[in-house]
């Protein structure tokens, strides 16, 4: 019997990777679920789905990335955008990550210092050098787990998420700068349900929308600036 062809994936991230333009520039808008992509967010753009974690992340956007590149068609910036934890930082409100750190890396036993990947020249925590004026900052930690409770006192970062990481080292590799935007989803109180995640994601699509536009503006106006 004739086994069926095999998919193409490199033909499918290049089709699901809209870009959207904004200010006169390609944009690639990336989000992790469903979920976080609310009907505010669908009016702005249609975003590149990576799925959730940072080895999701990091190789849905790369193969993105990759097929674009293919045909001469790199983006002048990536976007993440979804929502994050944190118990320093106000719940539902926007902030624009200023660097990010990769929590899950920890060979120490080793000699590197936590958070450092062993035999790559960089630092444990990435600078994001681009800022979009008007929107909050804050540093950002990923990693594969769901940090709750007491787990926040193991991370320095102001808030944590689980894809940003994979997404910077991807567009590093490309050459393309990222912005990170997140919306402060839980962190206040311990997490027991999904729906601790889910309650305020409505909020969140709707400040996030406008940090969007705010976004448009910024790149019209030639202020969006390391």
């Amino acid at each position: 019997m004739k086994q069926p062809r095999p998919r193409d994936a490199q033909t499918d991230a290049f089709n699901q990777a809209k870009l959207t333009v904004l200010g006169g520039r390609n944009i690639l808008f990336v989000m992790a679920a469903d979920v976080e992509y609310g009907p505010h967010l669908k009016k702005r753009f249609d975003p590149f789905m990576t799925g959730v974690g940072p080895v999701e992340a990091a190789v849905e956007l790369t193969a993105a990335l990759a097929a674009l590149d293919r045909h001469e068609r790199l983006p002048d910036l990536v976007v993440s955008l979804g929502s994050a934890g944190s118990r320093v930082l106000e719940q539902t409100e926007i902030y624009q990550a200023t660097s990010v750190a990769y929590r899950d890396m920890d060979a120490t036993p080793l000699g590197f210092e936590k958070g450092t990947t062993p035999f790559l020249d960089l630092p444990a925590t990435l600078p994001l050098p681009l800022r979009i004026p008007g929107i909050r900052e804050a540093s950002l930690s990923t990693g594969a787990n769901i940090v709750s409770g007491s787990a926040y006192d193991a991370i320095a970062a102001d808030m944590v998420d689980m894809e940003s990481y994979a997404c910077l080292r991807a567009c590093m590799h490309f050459d393309v700068p990222l912005v990170v935007l997140r919306g402060i989803s839980d962190g206040k109180t311990e997490l027991r349900h999904v729906d601790d995640w889910t309650e305020y994601l409505h909020v969140i699509d709707e400040k996030l929308a406008a940090a969007v536009d705010r976004l448009d503006e910024s790149i019209a106006e030639g202020l969006l600036t390391p």
